[in-house]
């Protein structure tokens, strides 16, 4: 024990542990324990895909709280019990503190991201008649054209009606915060405009601010603007202009067009173009249909050609080119296949906000054209060092593995398919009922019914079991046909076990009794060998009672099965109480039942 304790203290083991987690992150992963995120605090283990929004949710808006008041009234947390001091710990400067009019306190509300506050202390030097470096300029503008002329959120302040909304049930993202309509005339165009002299960099702010606030038609009037006072684009200027190029053109040619000829500016400036240049490119290229895919295999090369490496982006980009989702089934995979050799064993970090959404674009290409073993390929390509990171946010990690899981669920024997179903769940992915669907499919596709029971354990530990399509779809599996003795039992536990979840959510529009349900749950009933004839008998009633009156059908053969229950128990009372039942509505398969309770059965003179 003290060896151990030795070990562990002067940090080889840990050492160890770290170096096995980087070489095999999946092999050293407990499949059976929740997130890392939920780890420290056992109330917060979801157990459903709603949980794990909610509690994530929860988890960042604590934290955004916190860090609310924490800034906001640093004079209530002045104790550093930390030896070392930890910065990071302690509470920001949030407020403002330099009040007088002056350069630095321009500055201050700057670093603080205060938009309005930056712009009206840039107002009042000018009218004290105090010149601004143009360093600081540089700096207000960038900071004005960012966030389109409004103050950001902070972290725990609510929003107010005029900021952009963010889609219901997404963890807020930099692209919901600064989209939103460029004004005309606003402070960046107006300090702008007051500028003696402009340079490269104001231009250079205004134009990607109107580009990425959409005003795509002034960006290119403030590039022609820079041309004519004979001053030379930057990177960056030639990066929003070529994003902006497919907005302000509709043909597809003329998009081309312009792109190339942004291009051909950028050799003559001799401008030399980065990783998101061409990735720019590649974007546009996608809405410029079948002339984006001989120009896209051009572009890569010519980014070969300047030993330029291509990202995750890029390659996402050539997907979408040559896989629209209109094209899906056609079967050739030929590109896909060629970059995922290109990538295998690769180690990859973010270089592009859209290097996300690769790996769902690629799963998304191999389910459509089932080809496991190129899942496969790009499974393993998640599994190389921290590639899983680039999987995007839960959402999108859903996403991701629910498509991986669909597709296993089609091409794969069900024994792999539940050795991954086991892996994944609920360590990287909840499944939705789509997936549990997809996976009842498969024990149906390879007669493993008998696994039924334990996937409706699942179904409700998922929080799925008021889903009442999928409860049907469970039930008539189970209903379909006849199994062994103990499968039976099983099933019929199974079917107990659906009518508590029935009459507990009573009342609610999410599950209700249908006449299938109904007919499903008696037959698996009579099925076992313990027969519970009281219980079958209430569903007998209920499905003739209430869906009988309204036209729906019943089922004669369900009929018959309740008899044929009743004389291999012994139960000759409930059959003649079916009979009355079935007579009280006038049901057609009434002389039948009576023939064959006359015949099976030793009643009494009353019963007779």
């Amino acid at each position: 024990m003290l060896i151990w304790m030795w070990i562990f203290h002067s940090g080889y083991l840990r050492d160890y542990l770290s170096v096995c987690v980087m070489l095999f992150p999946f092999s050293l992963q407990d499949t059976t324990a929740y997130p890392y995120q939920f780890q420290d605090d056992p109330y917060l283990s979801p157990r459903t895909s709603v949980e794990f929004k909610l509690f994530s949710l929860s988890q960042e808006s604590g934290r955004s709280a916190a860090k609310y008041f924490i800034n906001n009234y640093p004079k209530f947390f002045t104790k550093d019990f930390a030896e070392p001091h930890i910065p990071c710990l302690m509470p920001e400067t949030v407020s403002l503190c330099l009040e007088e009019v002056s350069e630095e306190a321009l500055k201050e509300r700057i670093s603080l991201r205060k938009v309005t506050a930056a712009a009206d202390m840039y107002d009042q030097l000018l009218q004290a008649g105090t010149e601004v470096s143009l360093e600081t300029t540089h700096d207000l503008l960038d900071l004005i054209c960012l966030y389109g002329d409004r103050d950001p959120v902070q972290d725990g302040e609510p929003e107010t009606e005029d900021m952009p909304k963010k889609r219901k049930g997404r963890v807020r993202r930099a692209s919901d915060i600064i989209k939103s309509t460029w004004k005309q005339n606003n402070n960046a165009e107006r300090i702008f405009n007051l500028l003696p002299e402009r340079d490269t960099h104001c231009y250079s702010a205004l134009i990607r601010g109107t580009v990425l606030h959409g005003a795509y038609e002034k960006a290119f009037s403030l590039y022609t603007d820079m041309q004519n006072n004979r001053l030379s684009a930057d990177i960056h200027i030639f990066n929003a202009l070529i994003a902006a190029a497919p907005e302000v053109r509709d043909k597809y040619q003329e998009k081309w067009d312009v792109i190339n000829d942004l291009l051909k500016q950028m050799s003559q400036q001799k401008v030399q173009p980065n990783l998101m240049t061409f990735n720019c490119v590649l974007k546009a290229l996608r809405r410029c249909g079948s002339l984006g895919k001989s120009q896209a295999l051009q572009t890569l090369s010519e980014m070969k050609a300047l030993q330029i490496a291509p990202s995750l982006a890029s390659y996402s980009h050539i997907l979408a080119i040559f896989y629209k989702p209109a094209s899906a089934g056609q079967g050739n995979t030929d590109v896909l296949q060629e970059v995922i050799a290109e990538l295998a064993g690769t180690s990859f970090t973010c270089q592009d906000p859209d290097d996300v959404l690769f790996f769902i674009n690629a799963m998304r290409i191999c389910l459509d054209n089932k080809d496991l073993e190129l899942g496969y390929q790009i499974q393993s390509l998640v599994e190389v060092g921290e590639n899983w990171r680039l999987l995007g946010d839960s959402f999108q990690q859903s996403v991701y593995y629910g498509r991986f899981f669909n597709l296993l669920c089609l091409m794969e024997h069900i024994d792999v398919v539940f050795k991954w179903y086991r892996r994944l769940i609920p360590s990287v992915y909840y499944p939705n009922p789509q997936g549990l669907r997809d996976l009842l499919q498969a024990l149906d596709t390879d007669n493993r019914l008998d696994l039924l029971p334990t996937i409706w354990k699942d179904i409700c530990t998922l929080g799925h079991d008021n889903k009442s399509d999928l409860v049907e779809e469970l039930l008539a599996l189970m209903a379909r046909d006849g199994h062994s003795h103990e499968v039976q039992e099983s099933f019929a536990a199974c079917a107990l076990d659906i009518k508590r979840v029935y009459d507990e959510n009573r009342g609610k529009p999410s599950l209700e009794w249908s006449n299938s349900s109904l007919s499903h749950v008696a037959s698996l009933l009579l099925r076992a060998n313990k027969t519970q004839l009281n219980v079958a008998f209430m569903f007998m009633e209920l499905l003739v009672t209430v869906f009988f009156p309204l036209g729906l059908l019943y089922s004669e053969e369900l009929l018959g099965e309740f008899l044929s229950a009743c004389h291999r128990d012994g139960s000759p009372q409930k059959a003649v109480e079916l009979v009355h039942l079935s007579t009280a509505f006038c049901l057609s398969a009434t002389p039948n039942l009576a023939k064959r309770a006359l015949a099976e059965f030793d009643l009494t003179e009353e019963q007779r």
